[in-house]
C-alpha cells in the first residue's frame, strides 16, 4: 500500500500517521484499488479488506480505530474509550489522549488535518473542506484541545494532507460572496470571469492566527484533481469515487 507521511510528525517515534493514496487496495473500478469508505457504494468487504490492509500497515488494532459520519459541519467529539469502530460518530473533527486509538479523517479533495501536541500528548483529526473552513472548524478544534486538555497551541504541530488546490477548485459568484462576508476574499482567485477558492490559505491563515507556530506547520502540497491518477479526487473523478484516508494515534 502506498501512502504519504508528514517529515514533522516522523520526528515523534510515539506517533503512528499516514495519508492514504488510491493505491494498494482491493477496490474494483471506480474505487480501485484502495478506497477506504463504506458509505460511497463500494463493496463493504473490499472496504474492510482496504481498513485492515492499512491498519497493519501503520500497526494498530482496527477495532479501535474511530472514524466519523463526516457531515462538513464544526462538530468536534472528544474520543474516549465507549467508542468503536462500528458505530463513528457524526461529526468533522476527532480529539483523544488515549493511547492505541487512533482517528481516521476520509477525503477526496477536502483537506485532511492531523494535529498533535507533544507536550500534553494529545492528536486530532480535522475533514476540514470549504464548509469546515468557512465555519473555522480548525480553531474550534485547537480551542476544544485547549480547554479539555490544556493544550498550549504553539506547541501544536499541524499537518495539512493531499487536496484540491486553488488551481483546479473552481466555483461559483454565491461563495465567492459567501467567502467575502466572512472576511475570506483573500482565498478567492479571480480569472476572466471564474472565481477559484483556495481553502488552503483560509486554514494556514486560521492555524497561524490560532497560535500555531510556522516551524509546526506543513502542507502537503499535493493537488488531488491534478495529481487524479493517485490521489482520489470527487470532482475529477466525476463524483463516484473513493475516499482516501489520513490517520493519526498515539503508540505506546
Amino acid at each position: 500500500m502506498k501512502s504519504i507521511q508528514s517529515t514533522l510528525l516522523l520526528q515523534h517515534p510515539n506517533i503512528l500517521h499516514t495519508f492514504t493514496t488510491r493505491f494498494g487496495g482491493v477496490s474494483k473500478h471506480p474505487f480501485g484499488s484502495n478506497n477506504i469508505a463504506f458509505h460511497v457504494g463500494d463493496d463493504e468487504e473490499d472496504v474492510r479488506t482496504n481498513q485492515l490492509l492499512l491498519a497493519n500497515l501503520i500497526g494498530y488494532d482496527l477495532n479501535r480505530l474511530t472514524h466519523m459520519r463526516q457531515i462538513h459541519s464544526d462538530e468536534i467529539v472528544i474520543v474516549d474509550e465507549t467508542f468503536t469502530f462500528e458505530r463513528p460518530p457524526e461529526c468533522d473533527a476527532l480529539i483523544t489522549e488515549l493511547i492505541e486509538r487512533p482517528l481516521m479523517v476520509m477525503t477526496a479533495d477536502c483537506t485532511p488535518i492531523l494535529l498533535y501536541d507533544p507536550i500534553k500528548q494529545v492528536v486530532a483529526a480535522i475533514h476540514a473542506g470549504r464548509a469546515g473552513a468557512f465555519k473555522d472548524i480548525v480553531t474550534k478544534t485547537i480551542t476544544k484541545m485547549q480547554e479539555h486538555f490544556q493544550s498550549d497551541s504553539v506547541d501544536i504541530i499541524a499537518v495539512l494532507g493531499p487536496s484540491i488546490g486553488v488551481c483546479c477548485y473552481e466555483v461559483d459568484s454565491k461563495i465567492d460572496a459567501e467567502a467575502s462576508s466572512l472576511g475570506l476574499g483573500f482565498a478567492i482567485r479571480k480569472e476572466q470571469g471564474r472565481y477559484f477558492l483556495d481553502v488552503n490559505m483560509i486554514l494556514k491563515k486560521q492555524l497561524s492566527k490560532a497560535g500555531v507556530l510556522p516551524s509546526n506547520l506543513e502542507e502537503i502540497d499535493q493537488c488531488s484533481s491534478c495529481q487524479n491518477e493517485s490521489l482520489f479526487s470527487y470532482r475529477a473523478d466525476g463524483k463516484k469515487t473513493g475516499r482516501m484516508a489520513a490517520v493519526i494515534g498515539l503508540k505506546q
